[in-house]
């Protein structure tokens, strides 16, 4: 009983095209401009970088696996690389799970027993 004379009602206000693009269609093309640009666009930035570097890893470079290991390159295949992670220990590791990749110039931390002098 109550619905049909709400029906009639919302039948009879009309709607129109420029109701709609006056209305509601600018806010939703500005929040998904906001959304590409702010967290769209940066996120693809960054895939494509990290997957730049992992390409390019090279032996000899220091590499943080996403486990957080941390290990040397020593042998570079199309898939996976080998990284020394101790002295005389080898992993082999999937090129995808390589976090960030550290070029052999990096200096060594401060508490590094190879810096202290005695």
């Amino acid at each position: 009983m109550f619905a049909i004379p709400a029906v009639a009602q919302t039948a009879s206000s009309g709607f129109s095209f420029q109701d709609l693009i006056a209305g509601p269609l600018p806010m939703f093309v500005l929040i998904g401009a906001l959304f590409y640009l702010l967290i769209l666009r940066p996120q693809q930035q960054r895939a494509r970088d990290h997957l730049r570097a992992v390409k390019a890893v090279k032996r000899g470079d220091n590499v943080v696996l996403s486990n957080g290991m941390i290990g040397k390159v020593v042998r570079v295949e199309e898939e996976e690389v080998g990284i020394e992670v101790a002295q005389g220990v080898t992993v082999k590791v999937i090129k995808d799970m390589i976090h960030l990749v550290r070029s052999r110039g990096d200096p060594a931390p401060a508490n590094d027993a190879k810096s202290k002098k005695s």
